[in-house]
């Protein structure tokens, strides 16, 4: 039976196709997965061929390889996880347009908060590498709304994408070449975009399909050189009046020295190892897995300098900002995914279509610069910049200390009233804004500032006083003008009347005197 809920694009929903489970695994048939593999006996030409099959829309073979990769090739898959688990460390937010109601807010926050949402998240990114992923979300009426009660992943291999189209998915059903149209709306298939094309050749495990065929060929046969020149060569002689007894003897004992490096031989003989000098495969196969390596890093993550070796603090600074770029990217994208499939439909399932709704970002924060912050707020804060104590914890990630913690605090001793009686008193004379002590003190880090004070720093408080009496020949005359003028083209013409007036004289005289004194106290310092 349809009921009358309607879907975000104002279309009835049938609600008995959301608490059913649609593409569930199989024991047989092209939704049993478990028993296959691809990448065994990879050939080039093979690998060629299942690239072009899933192209063509037949991406099975291709999908297994993509599984099978991040299992056999140990740097891709590290590379893959730290592109993962970088974007699902990330905590959702909700922004808000304007105008949309309060219930529905507070909805939309009920649903993100939810545990198994969050393991979504992270299985919806496995599409990054593979191209796209899928979740089936199985909907009940729970604390009186319509909501997601469990998230079920999906392998990519239960799907296949239209032929004609190459964007729309289709379920894999036994029987049919084409797979059959998914009927339930509200499945979450993410498809990120890391290049443009069909979603199938997006992901960057079809690039590193290669590295991987290319990798397994150089551990093979680096292994076969360990296994030839890593071993000595078991050599052993006997005399020549050797009997074919003493020969059998003497091979039987060189073979078992494989296994167990023992021997018995015939007196009078003797066994050399021969060891091999200037073998390095290394040299060969390890610089070419070195390069392989490098360039899957580089496809992964965007770099090598935070995933391989970094050659200086600043060059492996730069390259995080590239890996910020990228965790951005994916940030961004798996949030469109999210709000187009999920929080717009379980928005309209429960208030109806909605001209505004609320979007699930998932924001990724800039690194900050503790030491940075600390300095510039050290040199703020004396002047009289006001800086929240709370913002600051947070920047720092300390908390509210308790009221039996043991506090930090300046050490004693280090104020400029105990080191000078002179600037205690200045510090007295100062005005205190803080209401709760209402007496005449700056604070500490203030005091600090003062503290720092030399000779030159009275020179300059003494020369501002009166500042206004040197400058008030010189202004004056402008601003009676300023005054009498009615346009800017009248006070333009009246300037060379003023230039004349002018008189700075009593300036250059008291600037005179104090570049003569701030040179004496130069000399005395030096």
């Amino acid at each position: 039976m349809v009921s009358r809920i309607l879907g975000p694009d104002g279309n009835p929903v049938d609600t008995t196709l959301l608490s059913r489970e649609v593409a569930t695994p199989t024991v047989i048939g092209v939704r049993a997965v478990h028993l296959e593999g691809v990448a065994s006996g990879l050939t080039p030409e093979h690998l060629a061929y299942l690239l072009r099959q899933a192209a063509q829309g037949n991406a099975r073979d291709y999908l297994t390889l993509a599984e099978e990769m991040e299992e056999r090739y140990l740097h891709y898959a590290s590379q893959v996880q730290t592109r993962r688990l970088a974007i699902e460390g990330v905590k959702p937010s909700v922004a808000v347009p304007k105008g949309v109601p309060a219930k529905i807010v507070d909805f939309v926050h009920e649903l993100i908060d939810d545990s198994g949402l969050r393991d979504t998240l992270g299985e919806l990114t496995d599409g990054i590498a593979k191209g796209y992923a899928v979740s089936e979300p199985v909907w009940e009426y729970e604390r009186r709304a319509l909501r997601p009660v469990a998230y079920k992943w999906r392998d990519q291999r239960f799907f296949q994408f239209d032929r004609l189209k190459q964007t729309q998915l289709r379920l894999a059903v036994d029987g049919s070449l084409d797979g059959e149209e998914i009927t339930k709306p509200t499945f979450i298939v993410h498809k990120p975009r890391s290049k443009a094309g069909i979603p199938i050749r997006r992901g960057f495990a079809r690039a590193a399909a290669w590295a991987f065929l290319l990798q397994s060929f150089a551990l093979k046969d680096w292994s076969a050189f360990a296994e030839v020149f890593g071993i000595p060569l078991r050599l052993g002689k006997y005399h020549p009046g050797a009997s074919e007894a003493d020969k059998k003897a003497l091979l039987q004992a060189v073979r078992s020295i494989a296994s167990d490096a023992a021997a018995i031989i015939p007196q009078g003989m003797e066994l050399d190892f021969v060891e091999t000098k200037g073998q390095r495969g290394e040299a060969v196969f390890g610089q070419l897995l070195d390069y392989l390596d490098k360039q899957v890093s580089k496809l992964v993550v965007g770099q090598t300098m935070t995933s391989d070796n970094g050659a200086s603090m600043a060059q492996a600074k730069v390259h995080n900002e590239v890996r910020l770029d990228i965790q951005r990217a994916d940030g961004v994208q798996l949030s469109n995914t999210l709000n187009r499939d999920l929080v717009r439909w379980a928005v309209a399932l429960n208030f109806g279509p909605q001209d505004d709704y609320p979007r699930v970002e998932l924001p990724v924060a800039e690194p900050e610069d503790t030491k940075a912050l600390a300095d510039g707020v050290a040199k703020l804060v004396p002047l009289g910049f006001r800086v929240s104590q709370a913002e600051m914890r947070s920047k720092f990630g300390l908390s509210e200390p308790g009221e039996n913690d043991e506090v930090l605090s300046a050490p004693a001793g280090t104020t400029a009233a105990n080191d000078d009686p002179k600037k205690a008193a200045r510090l007295s004379a100062a005005d205190c804004h803080c209401p709760a002590c209402g007496g005449s003190q700056r604070a500490s880090l203030a005091a600090t500032a003062v503290a720092e004070r030399d000779d030159l720093d009275d020179l300059v408080d003494d020369a501002m006083n009166g500042w206004e009496e040197l400058v008030d020949p010189m202004l004056r005359p402008l601003r009676d003008a300023v005054a009498r003028a009615n346009s800017f083209a009248e006070l333009e013409a009246m300037l060379p009347q003023l230039a004349a007036e002018i008189d700075g004289s009593k300036l250059a005289e008291v600037l005179a005197r104090l570049t003569a004194k701030a040179r004496g106290l130069g000399d005395v310092a030096d």
